[in-house]
């Protein structure tokens, strides 16, 4: 009879109500299935932002000065990212890294001294970049992008205005121009024999594709 009476108290508790242990087992279990619910399904709403793909091979960037001399000229080596946390368009960040001893005007002389301390300084600061703080939407296919741009290590805001072709059909263009006072950055040097202006304009063409996640909300104008 005393072993009876340990067996039911193992079971229910000294009062006759269930004990703590079961009850930690089935709180145990709760946890353990709301963890593999969340390793196996992805967030809503990373499941609801749209993820695109640039790529570079049908994309390109370049730049051009007015100077007595023709300088203008493309970067070869760079990437671009654009990143949505959701499927509205002020989420979005354009984010363009460009490697600046990359520059190739067709001259050799050009581009060592584009490279040099003067102008990019592309030994003590390697990239040049813009990464977008604000998208607005002008016009239907229009838009005008803030941003942070780099170069020469000193940090600014600039606008870069685009157009984009094929906006919500999940691939398209996206061509953009931005200009900026290169002496604002500390390039006041020239090249001997060249005048040339202070006004650079920089411009990009990058072909984007939406891989996956819904079209970014738009407003029909």
């Amino acid at each position: 009879m005393g072993k009876i009476n340990l067996w039911l108290q193992g079971q229910f508790g000294r009062n006759g109500g269930e004990t703590v242990r079961p009850r930690r087992r089935v709180r145990a279990h709760a946890a353990l299935v709301c963890l593999v619910a969340c390793a196996v399904f992805p967030s809503v709403s990373r499941a609801q932002a749209p993820v695109f793909e640039i790529t570079p091979v049908e994309s390109s960037v370049q730049f051009e000065v007015d100077s007595s001399v023709a300088i203008k000229g493309t970067f070869n080596k760079w990437a671009a990212t654009l990143v949505f946390t959701s499927p509205e368009l002020s989420s979005g960040v354009l984010e363009i890294k460009i490697q600046a001893d990359s520059v190739d005007t067709g001259s050799g002389m050009k581009n060592g001294k584009l490279k040099s301390k003067d102008f990019f300084n592309a030994e003590q600061d390697p990239y040049i970049t813009f990464k977008s703080t604000k998208i607005l939407q002008t016009g239907p296919d229009t838009f005008e992008v803030d941003g942070d741009f780099t170069i020469r290590g000193v940090t600014k805001q600039e606008k870069l205005a685009l157009v984009v072709t094929g906006a919500g059909t999940g691939s398209g263009t996206i061509k953009g121009k931005m200009a900026f006072d290169r002496k604002q950055y500390g390039m006041n040097s020239g090249i001997p024999f060249i005048k040339i202006a202070d006004r650079v304009e920089v411009s990009v063409d990058l072909k984007a594709k939406r891989i996956s996640g819904p079209a970014v909300n738009l407003k029909k104008q």
